[in-house]
């Protein structure tokens, strides 16, 4: 039995009207067996099982075994879990492990190594459509490439930071803890295709009018987001997640929508069967500490104008009388907005 660190990342598969106080039944559950438990909104959370594995004498394999049926047994909820060295791993692992199932890497540059080496380098954080394009320029498809790459030509490559990070991601080695601090707020917006869409165009229409959604929703309560989160579900019921720290906070529909088609590019999607798409706008602040990046065009300015005073119409004739015009093109259809608000659905965190 192996005496190394061991992260599980577990995914609950939660339905879209859940109860709101389960994610908190969820961190009790798994508060018994290792206090250093981390939830992930809206369906996911991480946990140190170093000492849980000497306390309960089983293996990773065995203690995220027996999470899974307790969360079966006591809420009806089946789940995809891993267990890794650190949370790099684990969250990759998960990533690619299906509802029922786990998976376990141990605690070896030899295990490390064979989960690593072989997979395409854009499932590692951080590295979207353009920069996997431009490391594949280079002969660098898979993680194994990268790994066999010395640091300092990553950052000649991609900027001493960017280089730096890859470089140590593509060794599996990641610094990041378990942090039991609640996570900032959260809103979310969702929407559920009726059948199996595999039209970019509509995709995009649907990001845009969730996007439009929440930075209404920001503005009216005076908060800006930091980050974005997109999730897509497909017609198989999994799940692919990426999410995106913003340049700059900001609680306005443009930029908001650029970083969800930045977010949609990079899973590099062909003719997928999607059921089901949410963004969720994370760590929120108060408006009042927003900042904005000053500009020499005046036509920057234009969007931000439209869109006052389109919240002024809203405000007073209801949501749906003023959205983005290309909304308007499957108005009656298969839009996102779907009559204002008839198929997107959109919640509180």
């Amino acid at each position: 039995m192996g005496e190394g660190r061991q992260i599980l990342h577990i995914r609950f598969a939660l339905a879209p009207e859940h109860n709101p106080d389960l994610l908190q039944q969820l961190r009790r559950l798994l508060e018994d067996f290792t206090p250093r438990v981390q939830m992930l909104e809206p369906d996911s959370a991480v946990a140190d099982l170093s000492g849980a594995i000497r306390f309960w004498h089983r293996d990773a394999r065995g203690v995220t075994e027996l999470i899974q049926l307790r969360a079966l047994a006591y809420y009806e909820l089946r789940s995809s879990a891993s267990a890794a060295p650190n949370r790099l791993l684990a969250a990759m692992a998960a990533a690619l492990t299906p509802p029922g199932r786990r998976t376990v890497i141990e605690d070896s540059p030899e295990a490390i190594d064979a989960f690593l080496r072989p997979r395409p380098v854009r499932e590692l954080p951080g590295i979207g459509t353009r920069t996997a394009a431009a490391l594949a320029e280079y002969g660098l498809h898979t993680i194994g490439d990268v790994a066999d790459v010395p640091q300092l030509t990553l950052q000649r490559l991609l900027g001493a930071r960017a280089g730096r990070t890859l470089h140590e991601q593509a060794h599996g080695r990641d610094t990041q803890i378990v942090d039991r601090t609640p996570a900032p707020a959260s809103i979310s917006a969702e929407h559920h295709f009726p059948h199996d869409e595999l039209g970019p165009a509509e995709h995009r229409r649907t990001l845009l009018a969730l996007a439009d959604d929440l930075g209404a929703r920001l503005r009216t309560s005076g908060q800006i987001t930091q980050g974005l989160t997109c999730t897509i579900r497909y017609a198989d019921q999994s799940t692919t997640r990426r999410s995106r720290t913003l340049p700059e906070a900001t609680q306005h529909t443009l930029p908001l929508a650029r970083a969800a088609y930045a977010v949609y590019e990079s899973l590099g999607l062909q003719r997928a069967r999607v059921r089901h798409i949410s963004l969720r706008a994370d760590a929120l602040l108060p408006a009042a500490k927003a900042t904005r990046q000053l500009t020499l065009d005046s036509n920057d300015d234009k969007p931000f104008a439209i869109e006052a005073v389109a919240d002024r119409a809203r405000a007073r004739f209801g949501h749906g009388v003023l959205y983005p015009a290309s909304l308007a093109i499957a108005a009656g259809t298969r839009s996102a907005r779907a009559q204002g608000r008839g198929r997107t659905g959109a919640r509180w965190i």
